[in-house]
């Protein structure tokens, strides 16, 4: 895109962060949505809980990405804790969707987070956009997660959902809890290691979402992973190999229940998830494999 006005909502995120700093060092302006009364003229105010968005803040946005929500593995799964994490998809995402489409001039495109939990449990069946729903709670989520979406898509707007893998981070997400247990030397399996994780390396994570937002053949389901998904084995071997730890450590399946609750079955489950949509498209991964991801989270 030429310089444009973008608004991101879960800026202060580990990806919501990068994208900021992406976009603004290519000179891009950039509005941020908080949850509180505006401070700066970046930011705009907006309560998911409340359905509200500020719209005047909205006016002159050429591409609006939502990646807000709760963080799934942040806390133990408890009732409660699950509606934390439905809510703050489904109604952040209806809130910024019913602002989007009520504008005079809509933004060309929203990209709306998603994620790689809509395929549930695919054991060793690799898939791309095209594979229906899993069930389970998080496939059930991501599916009304992106039906709130529908008012954006319905005024016309270029509506894709981001659904994203295991994102390899130093900072943040899963990995950023793996790197200080493997640094220490106490990493090891998952479980029996046997189920894929679809990872991708934040760096190119950042230039998909740059990708899809300048790429308007895309739209609907985007998958955002590497495009060779690995074993918890195999990300247990490559961690020990780049950081020259022994990696002698498992977190037997009945310990991981006890400790994480409901979480414990999505650790476990294995997603062999295709970015079928991405390669289609043209997008080249600069950290393809595990290796270069791990490599480039540290670097």
């Amino acid at each position: 895109m030429p310089h444009s006005r973008i608004a991101v909502t879960g800026s202060t995120g580990l990806i919501g962060a990068a994208l900021v700093r992406s976009l603004r060092a290519d000179g891009h302006e950039v509005v941020r949505l908080v949850r509180r009364p505006a401070a700066t003229g970046d930011e705009v105010e907006w309560d998911p809980k409340r359905q509200y968005v500020d719209v005047a803040g909205l006016v002159g946005c050429d591409a609006v990405v939502h990646l807000a929500g709760a963080g799934v593995g942040d806390r133990r799964w408890t009732e409660a804790y699950k509606r934390e994490i439905r809510d703050s998809r489904v109604l952040g995402t209806s809130a910024i969707a019913e602002a989007v489409a009520s504008l005079d001039t809509p933004p060309r495109v929203l990209l709306a987070g998603s994620a790689i939990g809509y395929y549930g449990d695919t054991g060793d069946r690799a898939v791309d956009e095209s594979a229906p729903p899993g069930e389970g709670f998080l496939p059930s989520v991501c599916v009304e997660w992106e039906e709130a979406a529908a008012p954006a898509e319905e005024a016309g707007v270029r509506t894709v959902y981001a659904r994203t893998g295991l994102v390899v981070a130093r900072q943040g997400g899963a990995w950023g809890r793996l790197f200080p247990l493997f640094r220490a030397g106490l990493g090891g399996r998952l479980g029996n290691g046997r189920q894929y994780w679809s990872f991708i390396a934040l760096h190119d994570h950042i230039a998909a979402m740059r990708h899809i937002l300048d790429t308007e053949s895309l739209a609907g389901p985007v998958n955002l992973t590497g495009p060779s998904p690995v074993t918890n084995g195999q990300v247990t071997a490559a961690m020990g190999r780049v950081l020259h730890r022994p990696t002698l450590f498992t977190a037997p399946a009945p310990a991981l229940r006890i400790a994480l609750g409901d979480f414990a079955e999505d650790v476990l489950g294995s997603q062999r998830v295709l970015p079928g949509q991405l390669l289609e498209s043209g997008f080249a991964f600069a950290f393809p494999g595990i290796d270069a991801a791990i490599r480039a989270a540290l670097r």
